[in-house]
């Protein structure tokens, strides 16, 4: 197998931010951990990526995001608890969702100098072999799963894209379409962020990578950009030089959990889906958008 070519096993996870846009809440509770229903936004991210084939999740983590290890580790207490109240069900969730041995390594960001700088940390724990980079505020189901076929198609890097309004392009990482093929296209550059008007697309830069093991060392000499940090958009302009980057045209919702709105509507469309609670869900919110009394007390 040609290195350009070499399977998707292992994704970088970038969980080290401070999630100040919903303080109090993350004072004490890492952001990745709010939960969206009953399961934290990082297990729902970590779902998707192990149903496209990842096989190791590297967690790039900061300070007081030790719960983040404790969450993806045994539990031995509880279990002893449920097995001895016969919590067989509880029991069955718990070892669904436990990563087997080795399936997780937890590295830290000691200083907060970007998204760049947090891929750089774990450039040890993945190697030389090209890497998935999962942002886990952003929950986009099946959207791994479409980047790995674009990969196998076209080998080289691919970024997941999304279309805004172009009266919003000044808010994001934008990339330039070359070339298409259906759901993907060529991307012949990026800007970070254009001013308005500039932008030289609608498709911005979502969440979810598939890198080469070769943007390392740009990161290793990468000077700091937008924000006084380490911008991995600045390594990738640099990398584009050498090989081939693809859009992939991601087919479907994504929820930003990091904004107080994308939270919420992930928490409603994901309840909404839950087979034994989505019908009375339902009935609750259209009272209450009815401004009706609701439809009981729980």
């Amino acid at each position: 197998m040609s290195p350009a070519k070499k399977p998707i096993r292992k994704a970088v996870l970038p969980v080290a931010g401070l999630g100040t846009r919903f303080l109090p809440a993350t004072k004490a509770v890492p952001k990745e951990m709010l939960c969206v229903v009953d399961r934290p936004v990082v297990q729902h991210v970590v779902d998707e990526a192990r149903a496209a084939g990842i096989e190791h999740f590297i967690f790039v983590t900061g300070r007081n995001k030790a719960v983040i290890e404790d969450h993806f580790d045994i539990a031995y207490e509880l279990n002893r608890t449920l097995e001895s109240r016969n919590k067989t069900q509880e029991l069955e969730i718990l070892a669904k969702d436990q990563p087997q041995a080795g399936q997780t390594s937890f590295t830290r960001q000691q200083e907060p100098l970007g998204l760049g700088h947090a891929v750089w940390c774990a450039r040890e724990l993945v190697g030389d072999e090209p890497f998935a980079v999962i942002l886990p505020d952003m929950l986009s189901r099946g959207s791994m799963e479409q980047m790995i076929a674009a990969y196998e198609k076209h080998g080289g890097n691919i970024i997941a894209v999304e279309e805004v309004p172009e009266d919003q392009t000044h808010q994001y990482g934008i990339v330039s379409v070359g070339q298409e093929f259906g759901q993907t296209f060529e991307i012949t550059g990026m800007v970070e962020k254009p001013p308005k008007g500039t932008a030289p697309s609608n498709y911005i830069i979502s969440g979810r990578y598939i890198l080469q093991p070769g943007i390392f060392d740009l990161l290793s000499t990468q000077e700091r950009g937008a924000g006084n940090e380490i911008q991995l958009t600045d390594s990738m302009i640099r990398l584009m030089k050498e090989q081939p980057f693809f859009g992939m045209k991601y087919q479907g919702r994504t929820y930003d959990t990091g904004s107080k709105i994308g939270f919420l509507m992930a928490n409603v469309a994901y309840a909404l889906e839950r087979e034994e609670i989505g019908e009375e869900f339902r009935r609750e919110l259209e009272a209450l958008l009815g401004q009706g009394r609701p439809a009981g007390i729980h």
